[in-house]
């Protein structure tokens, strides 16, 4: 089963090698590497070309944002299966090959395959400390659309056939693609299988999206935009409500979620998930 990886890059030089080695020292034996870089000055490029015979394409063309530059690393892949990583994120040993195992065996007898599988993930700080786990949640739209269903974006993968009934990543969306995407995935009937496995770093930093808020009015603009895309009206009052209760009952559905939270509140992961982030970084 090839899966087909791509990482848009531009301008994270100080993480790139990480990323790339963390997807070409996977055991997986097809693995499909894609790396989109449109435009880097910090070095980035020279990194990229001392990788270069290793990848399985290197698109270094310039384009109109992230979800464009993705849309167009996945037109270039030919696999079964598709992820994709940042350039300052990084998956975990073994991730691409337990993902493959979870897409060819169903959890139980007769059960329709999924489309969509999320494990879930580490947040690490620009050094690489681990910070907390991140699981994935459980899935539907609706959830969705009030905030109540995470998923790791890093340790998701999807069918290519189920990515071709999308309109690919909107290239309007500058804060959230990956979650839109996924919105989209679910609205043309895609099956979502949540595993109970750490697959990747998520790196928090005062430089990325995530971690310097810089783009937080847009990101409201893009959640507001994607919940009446859901639900087909605006969000009023009464949803402010409803959210806080689906954001309650997320923890009752997912319990040992909450104990994850809470034992890393206060005690910080478990050592034996440090030393797998560590071998990764």
């Amino acid at each position: 089963m090839k899966i087909s990886v791509v990482t848009l890059s531009f301008n994270q030089a100080p993480f790139l090698a990480c990323a790339l080695d963390s997807v070409l020292g996977q055991d997986h034996p097809d693995i499909e590497y894609i790396v989109v870089d449109p435009g880097s000055t910090d070095g980035s490029r020279e990194i990229l070309a001392r990788y270069a015979s290793r990848l399985s394409a290197l698109i270094l063309e310039p384009d109109a944002g992230p979800g464009d530059g993705l849309n167009r690393g996945f037109a270039r892949a030919t696999g079964e299966i598709l992820g994709y990583l940042n350039a300052d994120d990084a998956y975990l040993p073994g991730a691409l090959s337990e993902a493959a195992a979870v897409f060819a065996r169903p959890d139980r007898p007769n059960a329709p395959r999924p489309d969509v599988v999320c494990g879930h993930g580490l947040i690490v700080d620009g050094e690489g400390r681990v910070v907390r786990r991140m699981r994935s949640a459980p899935w539907s739209l609706r959830r969705f659309a009030y905030g109540a269903s995470v998923q790791m974006q890093q340790s998701t993968f999807f069918r290519a056939d189920a990515f071709a009934r999308t309109p690919g990543f909107n290239n309007a969306n500058r804060t959230c693609w990956d979650a839109e995407l996924l919105m989209e995935l679910a609205r043309t009937g895609s099956r979502f299988r949540i595993v109970d496995r750490y697959w990747s770093l998520f790196r928090i930093y005062e430089g990325s999206i995530s971690g310097s808020g810089r783009l937080n009015a847009r990101y409201g603009e893009d959640l507001a935009r994607m919940f009446r895309t859901v639900m087909g009206r605006p969000w009023s009052a009464t949803d402010t409500v409803i959210a806080r209760a689906l954001r309650l009952a997320r923890w009752a559905a997912d319990p040992a979620g909450l104990a994850v939270r809470l034992h890393d509140q206060f005690s910080g992961p478990p050592a034996a998930l440090r030393a797998l982030a560590a071998k990764a970084l």
